[in-house]
């Protein structure tokens, strides 16, 4: 196989290559790895790049140097830290034994290997045969203190994708402390940026802000505790004038669950200088000698062709490199909820009905949500006790499960593993558990507590009781959830002058657990879950293939927060339910129809009393799950683009297509109705211009060329929220 990495010696030129990027870094002056470019192939570099030697102001040189045309202020570099008279924002602070954060980093060495390198303990993209990427790793290092810094840099073979972390190595006598490491850091020159984002809130998530790079420190974060609802761990650069399919973009998805931080600084010479990684605040990690810290991956997407080609490449990513889920490439199942037809007032008999409703309509899974454990009747109690509540069970969980099974139906079972209450058997025992600064009160939210899951012996006592109840092997399914975000942060088993470290061993400690779950029963499905899309990222991916993408189950408001979701996340991650009308976060009465059309997006599900539902409605819902089972394949799975967006619009548009481009799904919605309405077209894209396609429901035929090049008219109709979904065949 042909080499993706070459290194030219004697221009200590790094080139990393595939049919569609290139990335290239150098050695500087002062043993400074520069960055050259990253963007479109190209077959060969003859060193036009080296950065122009100018005379800055007020940028300092090299140590001992009377050079004062080379800054490392101005120079574009792949790494950077504080001490070393660069004034961007460091990539790295280390705080050195003598109580200075001097640090001057210079290139060492580098190593190239086949595949790609695992990151013990923590999620990350992967090969399956090490022919399909290549991994360069460069060594920086202080010669002061003997720190080392390890870039790793992974080219897959036929993706557009760099994926880079970063791991320190103390090879000095003495402790050092990081105050901050990035996992990378890119820098451009002569690009006029703009960035987008997914900022959002509580059953708000992932909304698309696109917004201009000025001149300053422009700061995309959490510190949360959790990737979390209000930004998610994402950043895109691009052209003023790129679209979903024209232009640059450049796609950063971090794979990480905790605080994160992305850094965008428009210098003085209208450079973009990118740092991606771990927020550093309240991050202070003890480094003895010989120990080594490794970052989270942040995977790196270039597009020559808009924000739809680079979604699609996360996607691809993601879905077959990241997620390791048997039910990857299995169609998901169709489930009924109980939280918003019961909420925590239910018992066995009263959930039978439910379930036989839900066999009669086609639907494949009852998820038993909020309220089976402990003594558990509201969310004041119970959180941490992880055995069955008996009033509500009187004969076993395994009873009601295998009443389930015999309708013919999966079970699946909601935890919430990471929480505890003080009003629990678990917190009579050990009220230590509960994260907390000593002599302080602890904070409520929702009226529970955090876990302090950096110590193992908390993570045993979860693993345990949770084992208690999945080893019955009639659990099929389980729905991970998180309902607040971290305070009070405190880890017991360290000591005061580590508590810098609670944060990331929080994660890590999350991400342990998980993995004892996954190894342990490695046919459950598990279902991400914080508060609805508060922990929606990549690195949850790796252990649970399909995540809640919002507590906001109503399907106008889903449209923005899919549609954002979508930039970054394969659709067959993202789960999305059917719920009443009037919708109960937000009481908007919406079509029956519509709701089922939005669903479908995503993994369909339900999320109401099928009980409580009139004829015409029940009729509907078997309507839309025989659908939905003829086209799921294709809306999961298939090539996915975006058309429309409901957050500038009057409608949202998406569209997937099967791989062999023989089967598309189209759906539309209009948001709201006019007296007098402007008359609109939708165009189908990715179709085989020579194929004929056949509308399922109406039969009529078209020419992919036709379908792409006039498009359809959209309906016009009376009535806010109207949506409809097209399902074309390709004939002979």
């Amino acid at each position: 196989m042909n080499q993706l990495i070459n290194y030219d010696e004697k221009n200590r030129v790094f080139h990393l290559h595939n049919d569609q990027i290139s990335y290239l870094l150098a050695v500087e002056d002062g043993k400074t790895l520069a960055h050259l470019y990253f963007g479109k192939a190209i077959k060969n570099y003859h060193g036009q790049l080296r950065y122009p030697r100018v005379d800055r102001g007020f940028s300092g040189n090299l140590p001992g140097s009377l050079d004062r045309t080379f800054s490392r202020d101005s120079l574009p570099k792949e790494y950077s830290s504080a001490g070393e008279m660069d004034y961007h924002t460091p990539a790295a602070v280390i705080r050195q034994s003598d109580g200075s954060n001097a640090l001057f980093l210079t290139y060492e060495g580098y190593k190239i290997v086949d595949g790609k390198p695992d990151l013990e303990g923590l999620p990350h993209s992967f090969v399956e045969s090490k022919d399909e990427a290549q991994t360069l790793i460069v060594t920086l290092i202080d010669e002061k203190s003997k720190v080392k810094f390890e870039l790793s840099y992974t080219i897959y073979r036929n993706r557009p994708v760099i994926t880079r972390s970063v791991k320190v190595i103390n090879d000095g006598d003495k402790k050092v402390n990081i105050e901050k490491v990035a996992s990378m850091q890119i820098d451009f020159v002569d690009r006029d940026f703009e960035s987008i984002t997914l900022p959002g809130a509580h059953a708000h998530e992932r909304r698309v802000e696109r917004s201009e790079i000025n001149q300053g420190i422009h700061v995309y974060s959490s510190h949360r505790g959790t990737s979390s609802h209000q930004m998610n761990p994402f950043m895109a650069l691009v052209d003023p004038d790129t679209t979903e399919f024209v232009g640059d973009a450049y796609g950063f998805a971090f794979v990480y669950s905790g605080n994160h931080k992305f850094e965008v600084e428009r210098d003085q010479f209208a450079q973009t200088h990118v740092n991606i990684g771990i927020n550093d605040f309240n991050f202070n990690w003890e480094l003895r000698p010989t120990a080594s810290f490794q970052t989270p991956e942040v995977l790196m997407v270039y597009s020559d062709q808009g924000i739809n080609k680079m979604s699609q490449a996360f996607h691809s990513l993601i879905h077959e490199r990241v997620i390791r889920s048997k039910y990857k490439n299995q169609v998901r199942p169709i489930l009924v909820n109980n939280w918003e037809a019961t909420y925590f007032d239910f018992d066995e008999k009263k959930l039978h009905p439910i379930v036989d409703d839900a066999k009669e309509m086609g639907i494949e899974m009852f998820v038993l949500d909020d309220g089976w454990f402990g003594h558990r009747d509201d969310d004041n109690s119970s959180l941490g006790d992880w055995s069955v509540f008996e009033k509500k069970f009187p004969n076993g969980l395994d009873h009601f499960a295998d009443y389930v099974h015999q309708q013919g139906l999966k079970f699946g079972l909601w935890f919430e593993p990471e929480m505890i209450s003080m009003d629990s058997d678990l917190y009579k025992k050990h009220p230590d558990y509960l994260m907390h600064v000593p002599g302080r009160l602890p904070s409520p939210s929702r009226n529970q507590y955090v876990l302090d899951l950096g110590r193992k012996e908390v993570r045993d006592n979860i693993f345990d009781q949770m084992n208690n109840i999945l080893s019955s092997g009639k659990i099929d399914y389980i729905k991970w959830d998180m309902n607040r975000h971290l305070s009070d942060i405190y880890e017991a088993d360290l000591p005061s002058a580590r508590q810098g470290e609670v944060y990331h061993r929080y994660v890590l400690g999350l991400y342990d657990l998980l993995e004892r779950v996954v190894d342990t029963y490695p046919d459950l499905l598990i279902e991400g879950c914080s508060g609805g899309g508060g922990r929606f990222d990549a690195g949850m991916a790796y252990y649970t293939p399909q995540i809640w993408a919002s507590d906001d189950s109503d399907a106008i408001d889903r449209l923005s927060i899919q549609y954002g979701t979508s930039l970054v996340y394969p659709q067959s991650m993202m789960t999305s339910h059917v719920s009443v009308s009037p919708n109960e976060q937000n009481g908007r009465i919406t079509p029956f129809n519509t709701r089922g059309v939005v669903g479908m997006w995503g993994d369909l599900g339900y999320e109401l009393d099928l009980t409580k539902m009139s004829k015409e409605d029940r009729q509907e819902v078997k309507n839309q799950v025989a659908e939905y089972k003829k086209i799921r394949q294709v809306t999961q799975y298939g090539t996915f683009y975006r058309l429309k967006n409901a957050q500038i619009s009057n409608q949202c548009a998406w569209e997937t297509v099967s791989p062999d481009k023989n089967e598309v799904v189209l759906s539309v919605v209009k948001v709201m109705a006019s007296a007098q309405p402007y008359l609109t077209k939708t165009k189908l894209v990715g179709l085989d211009p020579k194929k004929h396609y056949e509308d399922q429901v109406s039969h009529e035929v078209y020419g992919g060329d036709e379908l792409m090049n006039l498009g359809i008219y959209d309906p016009v109709e009376h009535g806010d929220f109207m949506a409809h979904l097209y399902h074309f065949k390709a004939i002979n």
